[in-house]
């Protein structure tokens, strides 16, 4: 890049991108069309491409970020003022939030990774078809007319 900050970070996702192209054997395109098609089909791609879906947005951010950091620091004189201190703040978040995420792809494409073959992963390979929550979430719909069971009304007097 002509401003001297290196292409290293955008290097991050397009590594990543080719690995997870290799590893499902299509493009990301293609592999993005067949998790929204199957969401459930594979779990490890639905994983990957919305990991890699964040990865591309915080790359995004952190790109945005180096721009507003680099014009404000062309605007400087030799002291850097604390809006501009605060735009440097943000670049470090941004690295920080995209590095995490590259974290996750990199973990979630490495199959010997750590916490993947102890009891623990098997447990949760376990319940992972499950698609809706483990216990009811919304009270149970009764007719509209009809009184709340007498336990119903004790137990909500009592919370009182």
């Amino acid at each position: 890049m002509p401003d001297g900050i290196s292409d290293e970070s955008e290097d991050v996702v397009g590594v990543l991108t080719e690995r997870i192209e290799a590893r499902f054997g299509m493009g990301m395109d293609q592999l993005k069309s067949a998790v929204a098609a199957a969401p459930t089909a594979n779990p490890d791609a639905t994983d990957v491409v919305k990991w890699h879906g964040l990865l591309v947005e915080s790359q995004s951010v952190l790109d945005r970020a180096e721009d507003d950091l680099v014009a404000a620091l062309q605007t400087q004189p030799s002291e850097v003022d604390d809006p501009t201190m605060g735009l440097a703040h943000r670049v470090n978040a941004a690295v920080t939030a995209r590095d995490g995420r590259a974290m996750v792809v990199r973990w979630l494409l490495d199959p010997d990774a750590p916490g993947k073959k102890d009891l623990a992963a098997q447990r949760l390979a376990r319940l992972r078809p499950r698609t809706g929550p483990a216990v009811q979430t919304s009270a149970p719909h009764r007719p509209a007319g009809t009184a709340a069971p007498a336990s119903a009304w004790r137990s909500a007097r009592a919370a009182r």
